[in-house]
């Protein structure tokens, strides 16, 4: 019998409808009961195609723009905008701010695949978290592909975290990165402590993609039960790595050496998030190299969240409190 012969390894599954559970409140099974989509959903283009990938882009930031700007209606904050050397860094100060958290901030690494969120939109992303926290946060505007695919983006992240250690000690900062934010978050704190730049007090990875070359067991046993990201992002990744080893750590930090110092971390994910295996095992990867790490994993919860169900709303108190306690903060 030749390989090819052999049948294939695993646990056959036939078709059959995911219900919500019980154990989630009303909101969250509502959201993990979307309508049908559409037949014949178009595919990503080819990463020679920058002209697609722009309209692509282009596309999904103005609903995005629309959809989070509504909400960040209920965070008021004050923006202004810096210019690093290569990027805008986005000011937020909350209508919350007081003057007993003056010396506190957050670098806040935007999520979207490594090719959307930005402009505003990584700004509307932050606000929730600079209004729960009160305390000042910097969002920055990292190039990304197609016209700047890796390490540009990891460059800018850099930058931005030298702005605010020019301003604030490194004991006063905490890092705050979701999904694609959450694995350019923990790339550029590897980078960073290799540079040999002081680590800040504390890091919150949210459903981090830590792992470009998604090996991990969720990708397989929760591909299209996600509700919010149903599968692999092969195609962004692509473009985004641009031929670099996916397992270099400055592109995948589950493959770093965190014994060499990394802050404390609060990961969280869910049930039903696709990155969920990608969580876990950053977890174990931290407390095998001796880092203080607390992992969060909600019932039933799809990457991202449940678009406004009361458990968002726990997932953001639980990213709240360890930053706070962490800087210190009032």
């Amino acid at each position: 019998m030749t390989q090819s012969d052999e049948p294939q390894r695993g646990v056959f599954v036939p078709a059959r409808v995911i219900p919500p559970p019980p154990t989630v409140s009303a909101a969250a099974q509502a959201a993990l009961s979307p309508p049908p989509e559409p037949a014949g959903r178009p595919a990503s283009p080819p990463p020679e195609d920058k002209a697609a990938w722009r309209a692509q882009i282009a596309a999904t930031d103005g609903w995005l723009t629309e959809m989070l700007g509504a909400a960040a209606q209920a965070f008021p904050t004050e923006i202004a905008t810096h210019q690093l050397a290569k990027a805008p860094l986005y000011e937020l100060t909350p209508k919350s701010f007081t003057a007993a958290n003056q010396d506190r901030a957050i670098l806040y690494v935007h999520g979207g695949g490594f090719t959307v969120g930005g402009g505003m939109v990584g700004a509307y992303m932050a606000m929730p978290l600079c209004g729960g926290t009160g305390l000042r946060t910097f969002v920055v505007d990292y190039r990304m592909p197609p016209d700047h695919p890796f390490p540009a983006g990891l460059e800018d992240v850099v930058d931005a975290y030298r702005f605010l250690l020019e301003r604030y000690r490194p004991d006063a900062i905490a890092v705050h990165g979701a999904s694609a934010g959450g694995g350019l978050g923990g790339a550029f704190l590897l980078k960073a402590r290799d540079l040999g730049l002081p680590l800040p007090a504390a890091c919150v990875l949210a459903t981090p993609e830590v792992d470009l070359t998604e090996s991990g067991d969720t990708f397989e046993t929760n591909a299209l039960i996600d509700v919010v990201l149903k599968g692999r992002l092969t195609d962004s990744i692509a473009l985004y790595a641009n031929g670099h080893d996916l397992k270099d750590p400055y592109l995948s930090p589950i493959f770093g050496d965190f014994t060499r110092g990394f802050p404390p971390t609060l990961l969280t994910s869910g049930t039903r998030d696709l990155f969920l295996s990608n969580t876990v095992i950053l977890h174990r990867a931290l407390l095998r190299a001796g880092v203080e790490a607390e992992l969060h994993v909600w019932e039933a919860m799809p990457h991202g969240g449940f678009m406004g169900a009361p458990e968002d709303q726990e997932v953001l108190a639980e990213q709240v409190r360890f930053i706070k306690a962490r800087l210190g903060a009032a």
